[in-house]
């Protein structure tokens, strides 16, 4: 007879709510769109157009730290002063 031990709360780790998957979902989007930026694979704004050709590749980074900041991430601590 084997006696299994868990930690409390274990099952809650375990599940994703719905909003934890739309919030990976959305990481992984604007991952991929900023490790293609220049290739046009998936491009919103082109970056040829002055002043704003580079708007939606500050949007998808801002997305990226919302969303890891979402998980505990938080990034934008690196650059506070202290």
């Amino acid at each position: 007879m084997s006696i299994k031990i868990e930690e409390v709360g274990a099952e809650d780790k375990k599940k994703k709510s719905p909003k934890d998957i739309i919030v990976i979902i959305l990481m992984v989007i604007s991952i991929i769109y900023l490790i293609n930026p220049t290739a046009g694979f998936i491009e919103f704004i082109p970056d040829s157009l002055p002043l704003i050709g580079n708007i939606d590749e500050g949007i998808a980074t801002t997305l990226l730290l919302s969303c890891l900041s979402y998980f505990g991430y938080n990034l934008t601590d690196l650059f506070k002063r202290k």
